[in-house]
């Protein structure tokens, strides 16, 4: 993943609106939620979750589907796998990671 990418989702999640829109999308898993169903639980006008969603899908963290008149939007599960995989896959490079702790039960 690009740096340039990575910066746009990791903004994109930083409103506190998309956010919680993206955690709803990501437990409803890979059947994901109607915008209406979104809507109802968000409790946000539908042009403002419309801007919302704009911006999670024109960053690849979610896709939409229409189903006859229904639009269906989803978490990329790959998308969101290649943004935690860019933040982690470095982890200690530079430096010597913290040996574990063995915690002892009394």
């Amino acid at each position: 993943m690009k740096l340039e990418k990575a910066a746009s989702q990791l903004e994109a999640l930083g409103n506190p609106t998309r956010l919680q829109l993206y955690r709803i999308l990501v437990r409803a898993g890979d059947d994901g939620l109607p915008v209406g169903s979104v809507q109802e639980k968000l409790e946000i006008p539908s042009s403002t979750l419309s801007h919302h969603l704009k911006r999670l899908v024109d960053t690849g963290l979610v896709t939409q589907e229409r189903q006859a008149t229904t639009l269906i939007c989803r978490a990329n599960y790959p998308g969101m796998n290649a943004l935690i995989g860019y933040l982690a896959d470095e982890c200690c490079a530079d430096a010597k990671c913290a040996p574990a702790v063995n915690e002892t039960v009394a």
